[in-house]
């Protein structure tokens, strides 16, 4: 199972990026996938999820508004659309395959995300 996380790059606060990640190797459209981020000397955090269905969407509080997670189970892809970045923002963003809970069964290797002042 491969999860190829792209979209990564350097952006003016204020400017937008999109993540995207393709799975391959398993089929992920009846399970949650997301984003986390882990930002230098922090712990890796929780951005967004995005249900199997679509029908159920969870952010951080500090994305809510500017991020919207969504997915294409035909293309078994789940992509992150960041608007109004922060500095703050700046971190490597993991895409999730498989999420249960507080579990993440599969991680994707980064793409490094980094929005200057």
């Amino acid at each position: 199972v491969q999860l190829q996380a792209s979209g990564g790059g350097l952006v003016q606060a204020g400017g937008s990026l999109r993540l995207s990640c393709a799975a391959s190797g398993r089929t992920f459209s009846s399970y949650a996938m997301g984003w986390f981020r882990q930002a230098p000397g922090k712990e890796r955090e929780f951005v967004a999820a995005i249900s199997w269905s679509s029908s159920n969407t969870y952010y951080l509080d500090s994305v809510k508004g500017r991020f919207t997670i969504s997915r294409d189970n035909a293309k078994n892809t789940v992509y992150l659309q960041m608007n109004n970045l922060k500095p703050e923002d700046t971190a490597v963003y993991y895409c999730a395959a498989e999420i249960r809970g507080v579990v993440v069964e599969y991680w994707g290797q980064g793409t490094l995300v980094t929005v200057s002042s």
